[in-house]
């Protein structure tokens, strides 16, 4: 079995997603007592969350590019990115490393069109839905991404920061999810990407009535499928 590098911390309540997801998947696998092995390296995410604010992305790429050597260097096969977002950054991510970087914009395309759907909705932060490069590398696999108007991204972006992140689930703002969802299910939307690692602790695929594509647990499996394939 391969070493799986997480780059966590953004925030630390998707990582310890990833942490059990990991170790679950392993298991359901390989039975007994096998669990995953796992280097992970988490953030201040107060640090990365300024340089998001300030669109200081190259400040950002390099912090995990460091990162993500230190985690090759300490053995590491294959690493992974433990947040949407910040794959803003990923082509310096993948420049620094001789291991394979596992992109979760490609493993959540395959999945979209393992299923046979071309037209999705995205949620994510706003950084994930109003720059290209998450949509943009959709598209390169024929999938249309639509995202919510300028108002609904702002609610479904400080939902994220303000409750997700802090580890506050509420009621109120998983009603205002769903009515967003339902919104962007009357433009025709196939499918829904749940486009940041967070938002899997708000809805899930038993709340929408089109097909789920969570980012996090698929990210997880396409880890589990490469570390143990």
């Amino acid at each position: 079995m391969k070493t799986i590098g997480v780059i966590g911390g953004m925030s630390w309540q998707s990582s310890q997603l990833y942490y059990r997801w990991l170790n679950e998947a392993v298991a359901a696998r390989l039975g007994g007592l096998h669990s995953a092995k796992i280097i992970m390296s988490s953030v201040d995410f107060a640090e990365v969350q300024a340089l998001q604010a300030r669109g200081d992305w190259d400040a950002g790429g390099q912090l995990l590019a460091d990162i993500a050597l230190r985690l090759q260097q300490a053995g590491a096969d294959i690493i992974l990115l433990a947040t949407n977002t910040m794959h803003q950054v990923a082509s310096a991510i993948e420049a620094a490393l001789d291991v394979p970087f596992l992109h979760i914009a490609d493993a959540t395309a395959e999945a979209v069109t393992g299923a046979g759907l071309r037209k999705v909705g995205l949620l994510g932060t706003i950084y994930t839905m109003e720059l290209g490069f998450y949509r943009d590398r959709l598209a390169q696999q024929g999938i249309e991404a639509i995202v919510p108007g300028a108002d609904a991204r702002r609610a479904v972006n400080d939902i994220i920061y303000g409750e997700l992140c802090q580890g506050q689930v509420r009621p109120a703002s998983k009603a205002r999810y769903l009515d967003i969802v339902g919104d962007m299910c009357e433009r025709g939307i196939q499918g829904l990407i749940l486009g940041c690692t967070e938002i899997t602790m708000l809805i899930g695929a038993a709340d929408v009535p089109c097909p789920v594509f969570d980012t996090t647990r698929i990210h997880v499996e396409a880890a589990v499928d490469a570390a143990t394939g």
